[in-house]
């Protein structure tokens, strides 16, 4: 099943993203449901492509329970059947997309984390020798792994693009102990996250976390360590200095590199190709991850 609105919800939205819609399950309560729409470039496509949403939603799941001795999360179920308020007649159309979580007060901070150099990355060092105002070795070659992972935090911003910043203006922003902890809980993350991954045979190249506040603690919440959130690339095709085999959307990116279009709405259509693939590549990363047959 394709979902691409989900306007046959009849509760108080709180968020519609990009991908995903987020509606209030009285006061303490939210209902994560991530849809099939995808975005690119800022962009979300007309186009949706089959099975995304359950893809991330899988991805998620697995990453919170898997990480749970790091750090707590803000899931209360998966199980539709356990949802409130009536939303258990949606069975089919939530099954496998959605959470039930609890309502965090969320940290005003992106947490990245990179292992190796590509992207906005690979861009500032380029042309400075700095990431996030991080001094790195000269002449490091586009995906090279990083001496060791770097925190290269970003402002969240509620429109456009998010900023690269430095861990000390984050500092500034959040406080020294807040900065602190989420540079150790994002670090400590990624480093999990990317041994399993590399035993599956992926490289987690660099992801992005988002942290909040319940019952006085931390806890990691949105998403974790998906397609759309992180770099995913074939170990078995890793080769430095060049763009890398990846299963996350930078397919679709570079599919659209090379159209015609100056990245501002309305999106161009997607062939049913490029379709195809792009769900092969989620598909293929969420079988890699879990160990399951999607």
């Amino acid at each position: 099943m394709l979902i691409k609105d989900t306007d046959f919800i009849d509760l108080p939205v709180f968020i519609k993203g990009k991908v995903r819609d987020v509606y209030k399950v009285g006061e303490d309560m939210l209902l994560m449901i991530v849809t099939d729409r995808i975005s690119a470039f800022d962009v979300v496509f007309d186009d949706l492509i089959p099975n995304k949403g359950c893809v991330l939603s899988g991805i998620s799941e697995f990453w919170f329970d898997y990480c749970k001795d790091i750090i707590g999360n803000h899931v209360v179920t998966t199980d539709v059947s356990e949802y409130p308020m009536g939303l258990s007649k949606f069975k089919n159309e939530l099954k496998g997309r959605s959470m039930l979580v609890r309502r965090a007060s969320m940290v005003k901070a992106e947490c990245i984390v990179r292992g190796y150099l590509e992207g906005s990355g690979l861009k500032d060092y380029k042309a400075s020798g700095f990431v996030s105002g991080i001094q790195l070795p000269p002449g490091l070659k586009q995906a090279d792994r990083l001496p060791e992972p770097l925190f290269t935090p970003s402002t969240k911003a509620d429109e456009g693009h998010d900023l690269n910043v430095s861990y000390d203006y984050v500092k500034e922003q959040i406080g020294e102990d807040m900065a602190l902890l989420l540079k150790e809980k994002s670090l400590a993350l990624y480093k999990k996250a990317a041994d399993y991954a590399l035993s599956k045979g992926i490289i987690l190249a660099d992801t992005k976390f988002e942290f909040g506040i319940l019952d006085g603690k931390l806890v990691i919440a949105d998403e974790m360590c998906t397609p759309d959130s992180s770099r995913f690339w074939d170990l078995s095709d890793y080769a430095p200095g060049r763009a890398q085999k990846s299963f996350d959307k930078q397919y679709l990116r570079e599919y659209l590199e090379t159209l015609d279009w100056d990245k501002q709405p309305p999106a161009p259509k997607l062939p049913a190709g490029v379709i195809q693939k792009t769900e092969a590549k989620y598909i293929e990363a969420y079988e890699k991850i879990t160990g399951k047959k999607f």
